[in-house]
């Protein structure tokens, strides 16, 4: 199904119609619950997670192209929302089956492997309704499906970028890789500034500010708070801020998803609106990394451990090298440091979380994290004690997701201000821009 032609497209769409049944009964979403949205969500974020760990952008990839063809497929029954890239007349489907075979097609697709528990999955929803409304239901998932996995053919996801080495110079990323445990010459991520966004026109489309000049103060601020804090060996950093470090280390698409799931069962959405959350969610975090990747390879500055170490070359009076200075996180991840893209993602998600579930962003909620890596990825796992924060709005999550970086040692304070300020931007264009709603017609 890689690359799916355009008559094979358009003898799906005639068969739907000639399928459709003449008698179109009246849908309301409001007697839909989000269910089935819930239940792929899940499933697919769990064989993305098997398969890779979330190390390539291909699991928050595939979520992002399953949650839109289940929600161009939803708009094609009742048009609550603007679909994306995606045209039909209205449907008289079942809302379920087709919602599961838009995921089943798109998934499959992605993992072909799992066929066994997709086709488990899609049993479960469409196995009470008859030959007909199956015939229909399925029509219209793989047709939304198709045209989505044709829209993004070659996008870029998986591109292996060339990245040209500096020589080590005062606030340059270099060749330090004493501390990533990678093999000499390993970058990560210059393939993802490179990737096609979902939403965002551009992959450069925002452009942070530099970075603070190595002979400012607010430089010599952010070196010597993060080598304080950040330190393992800290004696000013707090219970309450070490745990917020390790809590906050899960990957973004991992913890801001499985949030998702719980609010929108607490908040009772219908499918329609969980639907087009999950879609948001998805296609923002994807674009917000591409943005910041863009803007981390742009800048190409320096990590603190890198700082830290060769503080003694960085021609900064004020800041003191430390041969023996290790972080929190035990390892150090091997691209550019600014912006955080750990803030920026969840920025950019909690701004897509606080306007989709129709709270704004003064909400009280409470996240789980149960466990996370102890050092980098694939390293053992560390079962979090407590397993949960709690919070008063979906900004103050951001920023405090965004400052754990600092006190896990990993980046400087501005990386994370920065962070929150790009994925706030990020999360407001998709919300203007995409998905709207729209007025249903009365029947």
């Amino acid at each position: 199904m890689k690359n799916v032609s355009i008559n094979s497209l358009t003898s799906i769409f005639l068969a739907l119609f000639l399928l459709q049944s003449c008698s179109e009964k009246t849908i309301n979403p409001e007697d839909y619950n989000p269910e089935i949205v819930i239940a792929w969500n899940e499933k697919v974020m769990d064989m993305a997670i098997a398969e890779d760990g979330l190390s390539t952008l291909k699991g928050l990839r595939t979520l992002s192209l399953m949650h839109i063809a289940m929600h161009n497929a939803l708009n094609s029954i009742v048009p609550k929302y603007t679909s994306y890239n995606f045209t039909s007349e209205k449907i008289d489907g079942d809302p379920l089956a087709t919602a599961a075979y838009a995921a089943y097609t798109i998934a499959l697709h992605q993992y072909p492997n799992e066929k066994e528990a997709l086709q488990e999955e899609l049993e479960h929803w469409i196995k009470d309704i008859s030959k007909e409304t199956k015939e229909i239901a399925k029509n219209l998932g793989e047709t939304t499906a198709i045209s989505i996995l044709q829209v993004r053919y070659n996008d870029g996801w998986d591109t292996e970028s060339e990245y040209t080495w500096h020589p080590m110079a005062p606030g340059v990323y270099a060749e330090f890789n004493e501390h990533s445990g990678t093999p000499e010459g390993f970058i990560f991520g210059a393939g993802w500034a490179k990737a096609e966004p979902f939403m965002l026109p551009k992959q450069n489309y925002f452009r942070s500010p530099p970075p603070p000049e190595i002979h400012s103060e607010s430089y010599t601020q952010a070196f010597n708070e993060v080598k304080e804090v950040g330190s393992t060996k800290s004696s000013t950093r707090t219970k309450d801020q070490a745990h917020l470090a390790m809590w906050w280390k899960d990957f973004v698409e991992n913890s801001h998803n499985r949030l998702a799931r719980q609010l929108i069962e607490k908040e009772q959405l219908n499918l329609w609106e969980a639907s087009r959350l999950f879609a948001l969610l998805n296609m923002t975090v994807y674009d917000a990394y591409i943005n910041v990747f863009d803007n981390k390879f742009h800048y190409n500055h320096w990590r603190p451990y890198t700082a830290i170490h060769w503080a003694e070359n960085d021609e900064n009076p004020d800041t003191e090298p430390d041969p023996e200075w290790n972080n929190l996180h035990l390892h150090t991840y091997p691209f550019p440091s600014y912006p955080s893209a750990h803030g920026t993602a969840s920025s950019a998600a909690m701004t897509v979380l606080a306007s989709t579930l129709g709270t704004g962003d003064e909400y009280a909620f409470t996240m789980v994290t149960p466990e996370v890596d102890k050092a980098g990825l694939f390293s053992e796992k560390v079962k979090m004690d407590p397993p949960t924060r709690s919070f008063s709005s979906f900004s103050e999550a951001a920023h405090e997701a965004a400052l754990s970086r600092v006190y896990l040692g990993i980046h400087f304070r501005y990386d994370s201000e920065e962070s929150v300020l790009l994925g706030k931007k990020i999360g407001d264009y998709a919300l203007n821009n995409f998905l709207k709603a729209v007025e249903i017609p009365k029947p």
